[in-house]
């Protein structure tokens, strides 16, 4: 809160206004006393926060959120974790087809890239994968991986079990290289669907 700094997290909105729950501050979202909030969109799944001057790109007014399951028939969850690496990194390894096969074989096997990308244009690629889930028992799907944004991977899966699916990478700088040790936020949104009921 500018006002004294207390958390607005557990606040309350009334009438599209966040009323501090310390000292009853109403904010409405405008600049208020020195604090300028950032523009923020709310996608249902994740909440973007619109940094202008730290992206070093032309900012958008929605972020690009890639097409998702139907939220009645899905399940969403998210997973944030700290590494020290650049965003370019994490967007290498979640490009890398064989990556899941080579390094988790306690979850992917039987990986074979169906179609790689074919340049600038399509840069889509689709794998033939299985998802081990006990012992010897699999689940083969099909799966294809675009890179919407250069901080962003998407995995959709197109065939077999849970077709629709998706997992979103999001990778947001926190520290650059200048800074010595470089920090990425990695932020896994997981939107799972099934014809099964």
């Amino acid at each position: 809160c500018p006002h004294l700094g207390a958390p607005l997290r557990e606040s309350r909105v009334v009438c599209g206004t966040l009323v501090c729950h310390w000292h009853g501050l109403a904010l409405d979202g405008g600049p208020f006393a020195g604090w300028e909030p950032y523009p923020v969109h709310d996608d249902g799944v994740l909440v973007w926060v619109r940094l202008d001057a730290v992206g070093g790109e032309e900012p958008t007014r929605l972020p690009r959120v890639p097409g998702r399951p139907a939220p009645g028939g899905a399940l969403d969850a998210v997973y944030t974790a700290v590494g020290r690496c650049e965003p370019q990194d994490v967007v290498a390894n979640r490009l890398d087809p064989w990556h899941g096969a080579w390094f988790h074989p306690y979850s992917f096997v039987d990986l074979t890239v169906a179609r790689p990308p074919r340049g600038e244009a399509d840069d889509v690629f689709v794998v033939d994968v299985s998802f081990r889930v006990a012992g010897r028992c699999v689940v083969p799907v099909r799966a294809e991986f675009t890179a919407p944004g250069p901080r962003t991977v998407v995995m959709r899966i197109t065939g077999g079990e849970g077709a629709g699916s998706v997992v979103e990478t999001h990778a947001t700088p926190l520290t650059g290289a200048a800074d010595g040790r470089p920090r990425t936020a990695v932020i896994e949104a997981v939107v799972a669907a099934s014809d099964r009921r």
